[in-house]
């Protein structure tokens, strides 16, 4: 057929096949494939994959190639990666991304750090990690063994924890070793803390001490309170020690006198808490940069400003229930921006600018049975008679558990606590790591879970 004829021919079939339905169409191209030889059967091959086979990320420009692929899951982001050296390529280079995924984990994003593979090798360690957690092989145990007879106090601090006993003795150990450092004749110990010259101690003989490390001397005794002390906190800036007692009472130190300053009246029940903190946050009753005191007893807890000694009064006091029918657990906790406490009904956070509950967190478990160790900006650290939790604070969902032997009970609280806790403000891959827990045993032994090394 000459060129001519066959234009024409072609101008009438295309006129005619673009008259027919979908159907009739399909009909006929069915029937044109079926007459086709090799030869045609390749071209309509080459020429379908053109047209239908489009690399649209290759084809896309990069910065829209990126947000695209900030829709897509971890799972379907690594698939992606094996199609081709070019889309490993593009996905390999989307920092954003792989930051993504890893801040969904739960892992604190540098953002001075620009390196998409960097961030890539960071989401596979993460999600290493939170399949440890999942499946509670996250952590490993060990056991400190010295003390002979009941420990009631327990302190951590930068790899060392103190331990007082009813053994009159307090104990500090290199938890990475597990070996004593530094081993005093104390007074029976209710609560410790410690620095890296000192150790002071409440003690249920209603005093409290301050003991130098490195020879075991008492360098100051404190006597006022006419109950056990059950917690104390001191801040050698202001050379002011605080401390909570079963006499109802709080008392202001000089620390380095050893003079009692002020008496905190108030509370209806044992102090169990007190805590020392610089406000971060404004309010009409402080400022930023504010030294506040917490005290807690079983129903409510109360604000006092520190550095106002001649008519100090209450600032606030917070509670969960008017009527006293709700009881506060022994875990405080105060960052100078919230207060976090446990109760029977749940984990309530006031905002300390306003004191309003900004959230109460009712775990799947009674939240009666379940205590706060610890609380961050992503996870919280819980535990009860049978398992410590890892709780994901963008869902309140718990992502992890260990079991726990039967540990000696508290009702005070002092005879448990968190370890490393920044890894709860979001994962780094180095933070998770050294103690996680620690909780006095009925053998007078201590019971520590760590972090097990990331595979």
């Amino acid at each position: 057929m000459e060129k001519a004829a066959f234009e024409g021919w072609l101008e009438s079939v295309s006129t005619s096949f673009l008259a027919l339905s979908d159907q009739q169409r399909n009909q006929s191209l069915d029937h044109l494939i079926s007459l086709s030889g090799a030869v045609q059967l390749r071209h309509l091959s080459n020429g379908l994959e053109a047209l239908l086979k489009r690399d649209f990320l290759r084809l896309l420009p990069l910065e829209l190639a990126f947000y695209l692929l900030r829709w897509l899951d971890p799972q379907t982001l690594l698939t992606c990666c094996l199609v081709c050296k070019q889309w490993n390529k593009v996905i390999n280079a989307c920092t954003e991304v792989w930051q993504g995924v890893c801040r969904d984990l739960g892992w604190r994003i540098d953002e001075s750090i620009q390196d998409a593979v960097h961030w890539k090798g960071v989401y596979l360690k993460a999600k290493l990690r939170m399949k440890q957690l999942r499946e509670e092989d996250a952590f490993e145990t060990s056991s400190l063994i010295g003390h002979s007879a009941r420990v009631y106090a327990l302190y951590y601090r930068d790899g060392l924890l103190c331990t007082g006993s009813d053994d009159l003795s307090a104990k500090l150990w290199d938890v990475r070793t597990g070996q004593c450092i530094y081993g005093i004749q104390t007074h029976t110990c209710a609560t410790v803390k410690f620095d890296e010259q000192k150790l002071v101690t409440g003690s249920f003989d209603n005093t409290i001490a301050c003991w130098e490390w490195s020879t075991g001397a008492k360098i100051q005794q404190f006597r006022g309170h006419t109950g056990a002390v059950f917690s104390i906190d001191y801040n050698d800036e202001l050379d002011t020690l605080v401390s909570g007692s079963a006499d109802f009472t709080v008392k202001v130190w000089s620390l380095s006198a050893g003079t009692c300053v002020n008496t905190f009246t108030g509370h209806t029940e044992w102090v169990t808490k007190v805590h020392l903190q610089k406000s971060q946050v404004e309010s009409m009753m402080h400022s930023p940069g504010d030294y506040i005191l917490l005290s807690a007893d079983k129903y409510e807890i109360k604000v006092w400003p520190i550095g106002r000694e001649i008519n100090c009064k209450c600032l606030k006091t917070l509670f969960v229930s008017e009527d006293r029918s709700v009881c506060l657990q022994p875990r405080l906790q105060f960052d100078g921006r919230y207060v976090v406490c446990s109760s029977d009904l749940g984990i309530y956070q006031w905002d300390f600018s306003s004191f309003d509950v900004v959230r109460i967190i009712k775990p799947q478990q009674d939240p009666s049975s379940i205590s706060l160790l610890s609380f961050g900006e992503v996870f919280a650290l819980l535990f009860d008679n049978n398992y410590l939790y890892v709780m994901d604070l963008r869902t309140e969902a718990i992502v992890g558990r260990w079991p726990l032997p039967a540990y000696r009970k508290s009702k005070r609280g002092s005879s448990f606590l968190p370890g490393v806790t920044s890894w709860l403000n979001g994962l780094d891959g180095k933070n998770d790591a050294g103690l996680v827990f620690a909780t006095s045993m009925p053998d007078h032994s201590i019971h520590l879970v760590l972090w097990k090394e990331n595979g």
